[in-house]
């Protein structure tokens, strides 16, 4: 449940701060006074698009924060590495240069985190929400919505992958022979090149050292010459220093017992010389390099570095394209043999996607034989007493299946008795396209988890009676969850378990809007505007009141 909406800054409304209600909260005011911008405030906090133009002129930044109570969110923080808390704190702020910055309970995230989040909370129904409806392209989407047939859509997207990747392998291996000819050439061409080369791991890198150490080898050879001369062949050597050392120091020790550790010391330090002379006189041989041993190892580099070059690889990379080279060619000799293997293979998967359509497409025939009858049954209430409302599904053409089943389907209707179904587009109104969504929206609001439902004007072009069953209708869905509403009609205002005035004045030559939670007195006060605008009489007042106190008895309430 959405219980507290703070803004900062958003286009007309400097500050507002709203605490909603469980249950039935209603929005009223003049057109024009900023009723819908606290939706598009509600969508911003949720990761929706935003322009900069949200932000209030004169400002450098908006805020809005959205707290929830109640929110059925723990596995997508759990997800996200956000803790949990008592309430769940939505806030993002909005630059006048368009950047943006999200947050969710103090954790910084982003706005497509922000957006996966907010459709677990929150279910936004626009005024432009019903012509949805004449997109039949979504009509499978509300089906499969209501049908709750993720399982077998999951089996059927299961078959489906395994058939197309099929085909596409079977695409990949089938071409005209003149394209074979010239892909065997281009590949065997390259796998002579890459296989003449004898590439090895790590040889690049070996060569690399190699030849740093023949670029250096005359100044390695001097130092290497120069310590062998210090340590072992010259005179007074250090090694023949450390011996005579280690004699007097034994000589002493028969003496002074005091001296065998460092006696024992230089002993030691002798045979630690003696074998830095070995390696240095060992690595000291192995610098006869040639001249040719350096060209051969520049020339070996440059082919490497050639064949990087060319192939825009790394010698990993090489050694990777000469493995799929290798493959590919024998997969371009023995392309008939797959592609017959391919085939039974093919066949195999189709019979399995057909076998998974069907158990979808029954799943489907009985869920919009259920939605058929529960919307009739909604619309039947919302004063559409002869409305015929049937989901058509038919085969798709073609192979007889994409990647959503075997199943086209679409919504049709009739309003009027004696009129066969057909397209919404063709014969739905205004006002009944909003009673549509409304019994959709009631429908499935029994299955999904969304514990907020916000209508932005869902009364559009209705009046009278139906009105006031449209305003039972959500009275009635507020049962289960909250609904956030913005309208202009009285019997909708009246329903409320809270409402709200929106109203918009100017200050100092700016445009303010302000948010104010009605007590009993406001409500009547309010909706005697709604029914007579500026002429607001006792009548109207009396009207009001006897609306609202109808109202209160429809819902169990007093007066």
């Amino acid at each position: 449940m959405l219980s507290q909406l703070h803004i900062e800054n958003i286009a007309v409304i400097e500050r507002a701060d709203v605490e909603f209600g469980p249950g039935f909260n209603v929005l009223t005011g003049e057109t024009g006074a900023g009723k819908s911008i606290l939706i598009d405030a509600i969508g911003a906090v949720l990761g929706g698009r935003v322009s900069r133009e949200l932000v209030r002129s004169g400002a450098e930044k908006a805020l809005v924060s959205a707290t929830f109570t109640d929110a059925a969110a723990e596995q997508w923080l759990s997800e996200n590495d956000i803790e949990p808390e008592e309430e769940l704190i939505l806030q993002r702020r909005l630059g006048a240069d368009g950047k943006s910055a999200c947050r969710v309970n103090g954790v910084p995230v982003s706005a497509q985190q922000l957006r996966s989040l907010g459709r677990l909370l929150l279910d936004i129904h626009g005024q432009n929400d019903g012509r949805a409806l004449l997109d039949e392209e979504r009509h499978l989407d509300y089906l499969d919505r209501f049908g709750e047939t993720e399982p077998e859509r999951e089996a059927f997207c299961a078959a489906y992958g395994r058939w197309r990747d099929i085909r596409r392998e079977m695409d990949r291996l089938r071409m005209d022979e003149d394209e074979k000819a010239r892909l065997t050439e281009k590949l065997t061409e390259e796998l002579r090149e890459l296989t003449d080369a004898k590439l090895k791991p790590g040889e690049e890198e070996e060569l690399t050292a190699l030849r740093d150490r023949m670029l250096g080898a005359e100044k390695l050879s001097e130092a290497l010459e120069g310590a062998y001369q210090a340590l072992y062949e010259a005179d007074g050597s250090a090694i023949s220093l450390a011996g005579d050392a280690e004699g007097f120091l034994s000589a002493a020790c028969a003496i002074a017992p005091e001296l065998k550790a460092a006696s024992e010391s230089v002993s030691q330090a002798r045979f630690l010389l003696e074998d830095a002379a070995e390696r240095v006189n060992d690595l000291r041989e192995t610098l006869n390099f040639s001249e040719a041993d350096f060209d051969a190892a520049e020339s070996r580099l440059s082919l490497l570095r050639r064949l990087q070059r060319k192939y825009a690889a790394d010698e990993a990379g090489l050694l990777e394209r000469l493995e799929a080279d290798e493959k590919r060619l024998g997969e371009l000799e023995s392309s008939g043999d797959l592609l017959l293997q391919l085939e039974k293979e093919l066949k195999s998967a189709r019979n399995a996607v057909l076998a998974a359509g069907k158990t979808l497409t029954e799943r489907r025939k009985k869920a919009a034989d259920a939605l058929g009858e529960r919307v009739r049954a909604e619309l039947r209430y919302l004063n559409m007493p002869s409305v015929a409302f049937v989901t058509e599904l038919t085969g798709l053409p073609g192979e007889g299946f994409d990647a959503t089943g075997c199943d086209a389907v679409r919504f049709l209707m009739s309003a009027n008795a004696g009129e066969a179904p057909g397209r919404i587009a063709h014969i739905a109104s205004g006002g009944e396209l909003s009673r549509i969504m409304l019994a959709l929206k009631s429908v499935f609001a029994e299955r999904d988890g969304v514990g907020t439902l916000i209508f932005d004007e869902i009364d559009t072009g209705v009046s009278g009676i139906t009105a006031q069953r449209v305003a039972e209708k959500m009275g009635a869905l507020s049962r289960a969850r909250q609904l956030i509403c913005i309208t202009h009609l009285p019997q909708l205002a009246a329903m409320a378990d809270a409402q709200y005035r929106i109203e918009k004045a100017e200050r100092g030559g700016r445009t303010y809007t302000t948010v104010t939670c009605l007590d009993r007195e406001g409500r009547i006060d309010e909706l005697s505007r709604l029914y007579g605008g500026d002429s607001v009489t006792e009548t109207t007042r009396k009207s009001a009141a006897e609306q609202l106190a109808a109202a209160e008895e429809f819902k169990g309430g007093k007066p």
